[in-house]
């Protein structure tokens, strides 16, 4: 069984950071695409950031400049950076996976979420 387990979340005052991480466990083949999303109360799920396996990586205009995601293939693992924290960044934060689970077959994950609240 394929799991997303995601850590870093908490209460941050506006301009900090904080930084999330998230480690594909299970059995597969190999991670594809990975992202970060977030949802505030009474909105829809939105892209945060995502990287390729290869690197290549998109952004959220909101977050352009603030935020980096990145990967490490060896662990199975995708980090965001979360610099100059906003009170509208706060949300709860979900990971996102694409796994070749077989051969042929690709299944998408999400991690548990996690909460993040800016707020002095």
């Amino acid at each position: 069984q394929v799991q997303l387990v995601e850590s870093g979340g908490g209460l941050v005052q506006p301009g900090g950071s904080l930084r999330l991480s998230c480690a594909a466990s299970g059995i597969f083949f190999r991670v594809n695409d990975m992202g970060w999303y977030r949802q505030a109360s009474g909105k829809q799920r939105e892209l945060v950031a995502a990287i390729t396996r290869g690197d290549s990586t998109n952004y959220a205009d909101s977050v352009k400049g603030r935020f980096t995601i990145s990967r490490d293939n060896a662990k199975n693992t995708v980090y965001l950076q979360m610099n100059s924290l906003k009170p509208e960044d706060t949300a709860v934060y979900y990971c996102n996976a694409k796994i070749r689970v077989a051969l042929g077959r690709e299944s998408e994950y999400w991690g548990q979420g996690t909460q993040i609240t800016v707020s002095s």
